[in-house]
């Protein structure tokens, strides 16, 4: 009976691996032990991130709120009171976007607001 090595499968497990890290610095892509930790290291931070960039969208889009807001004489805080007071229910990613291109329409928005907090005071 012929003598079975684990060649092909190492080949192709090893070329996996390198495949992963293409694109990586210096021994990161060439040495396989070294280029397996690469490949690890950076599943881990496109795990974290892949949560993270969530965050950052949701941060990004309450400081363009707030700077919409403050243009129209209110803050962030007084802004969404008033628009949960209204009963307008948009979210932070469309007001953001409404309060970068088009600064009319968010102006409707922050004047409802502004009504609903008169009203209910």
């Amino acid at each position: 009976m012929a003598r079975v090595t684990a060649g092909p499968a190492n080949r192709a497990r090893k070329k996996r691996v390198l495949k992963r890290t293409k694109g990586h610095y210096s021994l990161r892509h060439k040495a396989i032990r070294t280029a397996k930790e690469s490949a690890d290291k950076a599943g881990q931070y496109a795990y974290r991130d892949r949560k993270n960039k969530k965050r950052d969208f949701r941060a990004l889009w309450i400081m363009r709120i707030n700077a919409g807001a403050r243009e129209n004489g209110l803050t962030y805080s007084v802004l969404m009171g008033g628009l949960k007071a209204a009963g307008i229910e948009l979210d932070r990613k469309v007001l953001s976007d409404l309060a970068i291109h088009n600064p009319e329409d968010f102006k409707l928005l922050a004047e409802k607001a502004k009504a609903a907090l008169k009203k209910a005071a």
